[in-house]
């Protein structure tokens, strides 16, 4: 997304806004909104009946109520300034099996709207807030709005460098794709300044009279709420605090912070979740993302489906689908597109260089950081996506830019290399690995969770064939060696590599890209109508196309020169045959090693051959085979 997009994109986020809609509702004074609840001062028997009840008001006068107010379901309670009480006449459930009857119980309100069938049950102070119908609030502290916040918004991340440099201002819809263009484009001042005005205009649409519980929300159990909006359908129980916050939220994607969770300055979008002691702190939380485990999230965007448990993650941004699943550190990242695992003890955070904290890294789409790998800044791995960083790893400030690969520690101490320097070989994830690029990918997209970011799931895309095109290229040498470091080859950092695997690189790359675009054409060739078949496909490599189709026409011709459609399907058959041979024997390589290693490995874990996933690319190829057995066949040379 370029700046102008993202600028677009801003525009069509707030114009939409929940979070702006419901302020609008809740910005004229508590009488105005009385009057459209066509809500009343009470009567002398209304008041008597609540005293009774052992309500207090300090002035009867600024009490109002809608006809039909029930005054048996409001009882022990204080009110003070100007409250609107609810017509409560049902039951509301509170989790667990649990219903309980609409009103307000052992409670102290302040300046408050309540909408119809709404619960506020031994709860302390309820003070400037609106509660739309259906909401509930038992067992709180504080729930108080001070008129001034803006409800976590227009905070400042200091995003990829923790001393300034890629800020990132929030607003409640912000996505992984418009704060990636706002952290690129520091050069384009007039975008910079355009999001700036944008924003803080959003941000003055947010002034309101009173804060927003929505409909169907649920406070449960938890301490000081303080300066937040809850959106409709959210759920919060057992939470520590939560403190000028948004939670956007619908009754199908509820968002949730419980369980000892504290959420400070921050923005927890649709279906995204804080558990388990989390703490989000200056940070936003985009949709179906979440943090638990005790997980520290810092000035930080955590992108769609990604989550983070147990270790700590500071200044960075987040894409899709990184797991963060143990005991980690990751600061100063700059990772918009994810996809990534971060194992435990992983540190990649060696951003101080003793003299400030103003380094960053820039990881690659679905690198792998393993055990205890130690990764020192700066590091740019953006142009090595599917890249894994091996256990035990300490690499050097460096840029790398070979993809699929494998950095490990070095083999052997060789003269003239840096013993400080670890070993690559390019492709190794293609060649030795595949089970769990493909399996991955599935994962992703059978697993996304996200309807209003839109990302590309496929590994094997254009823009990450450019990176394979680029690599196989580079590692084409003139002068034969026996090991080549930067010096020889551009893009290895501080590596060595071998000329066994430089070989196998090529051949990897090659496999893949070639396998890239013989699969966009049978995906271009069963687009097309039975009946039309045999002559579009007499045709389809000869004629110009469009987008990703004209991307992979392209590569087919210069890998295969005048291949016939016909035979180019024959072609992609035996290719994903040993796609699927591969996927079997990478997995097939943790049985040999685990049978001689644990003694009963074999009973507990299922073989290779077992593997849903491997059946799974089994049962796919046979169904390729089935259509390009149903395809026209061209004439034989």
């Amino acid at each position: 997304m370029n700046a102008q997009e993202a600028l677009k994109e801003l525009d069509k986020l707030i114009k939409k806004s929940e979070l702006v809609k419901a302020c609008q509702k809740a910005s004229p004074a508590i009488k105005e909104q009385a009057a459209k609840l066509k809500a009343k001062p009470l009567t002398p028997e209304q008041i008597a009946a609540l005293e009774q009840n052992d309500v207090h008001a300090k002035n009867w006068k600024k009490i109002y109520a809608p006809a039909g107010l029930d005054t048996a379901r409001i009882r022990e309670s204080q009110l003070i300034g100007e409250v609107v009480l609810p017509v409560c006449d049902a039951d509301i459930s509170v989790g667990n099996g649990i219903e309980l009857p609409t009103g307000i119980y052992n409670s102290t309100l302040s300046n408050c709207v309540l909408e119809k069938n709404v619960l506020v049950k031994d709860t302390s102070l309820v003070h400037a807030y609106r509660l739309e119908e259906g909401a509930a609030i038992v067992n709180c502290g504080r729930l108080a709005y001070d008129g001034a916040s803006a409800f976590g918004n227009g905070q400042e991340l200091l995003i990829a460098i923790e001393t300034g440099g890629r800020e990132t201002l929030t607003f409640a819809e912000l996505t992984v794709p418009v704060a990636e263009a706002l952290c690129r484009e520091r050069a384009d001042k007039a975008f910079q300044t355009d999001y700036v005005k944008k924003v803080s205009a959003y941000l003055k649409s947010l002034k309101c009279k009173l804060a927003t519980v929505a409909q169907a929300a649920r406070l449960l159990d938890s301490g000081n709420l303080i300066n937040s909006y809850f959106g409709p359908g959210c759920r919060v129980e057992n939470a520590t605090s939560i403190i000028n916050s948004t939670l956007l939220s619908s009754s199908e994607e509820p968002a949730e912070v419980s369980h000892g969770a504290m959420v400070r300055d921050s923005i927890v979008q649709w279906g995204a979740e804080a558990s388990s002691m989390a703490i989000v702190d200056v940070s936003v939380l985009t949709e179906h993302s979440h943090v638990e485990r005790h997980g520290k999230v810092t000035h930080t965007i955590v992108g769609p489906n990604t989550g983070v448990a147990e270790g700590e993650v500071t200044s960075c941004l987040l894409g899709p689908f990184v797991g963060f699943h143990h005991q980690a550190l990751l600061i100063a990242a700059f990772w918009p597109e994810g996809r990534g695992n971060m194992a435990y003890g992983a540190n990649v955070g060696s951003n101080h260089t003793s003299k400030a904290p103003d380094q960053e890294i820039w990881p690659g789409e679905g690198n792998f950081y393993g055990l205890g790998a130690n990764i020192k800044f700066p590091t740019d791995l953006s142009r090595s996506p599917y890249t894994i960083i091996a256990s035990g790893v300490s690499s050097l400030p460096q840029k790398v830019e070979f993809p699929f690969s494998l950095i490990n520690t070095p083999g052997a101490i060789y003269p003239g290399i840096s013993p400080a320097f670890n070993e690559i070989m390019p492709g190794w994830v293609l060649s030795d690995n595949i089970f769990t690029i493909k399996r991955n990918e599935k994962k992703y997209i059978s697993r996304n969770k996200a309807k209003r970011s839109v990302f590309d799931l496929r590994v094997f895309r254009p823009e990450i064939v450019d990176l394979m095109i680029d690599a196989r290229n580079r590692l084409e040498v003139r002068k034969l060696r026996n090991i080549y470091t930067s010096r020889e080859i551009s893009g290895l950092g501080k590596n060595y590599m071998l000329d066994n695997a430089r070989r196998k690189g090529i051949t990897a790359y090659t496999f893949y890209v070639q396998l890239y675009a013989l699969r966009t054409l049978y995906n271009k060739i069963v687009e097309l109508p039975v009946s039309k078949r045999k002559t579009a496909m007499s045709s389809l490599l000869t004629k110009t196309g469009k987008g990703d189709w004209e991307h992979a026409r392209t590569i087919l011709l210069r890998e295969f020169g005048q291949i016939d459609a016909s035979e180019a399907m024959d072609k992609l058959v035996e290719m994903d045959e040993k796609v699927a041979q591969s996927v079997q024997i990478s997995k097939e390589k943790d049985d040999q090693r685990g049978v001689k290693i644990i003694p009963d490995y074999g009973i507990v874990h299922p073989a290779a051959a077992n593997d849903s996933f491997v059946k799974e690319t089994w049962k796919e190829l046979e169904e390729l085979k089935k259509v390009v057995k149903s395809l026209p066949k061209g004439k034989k040379k």
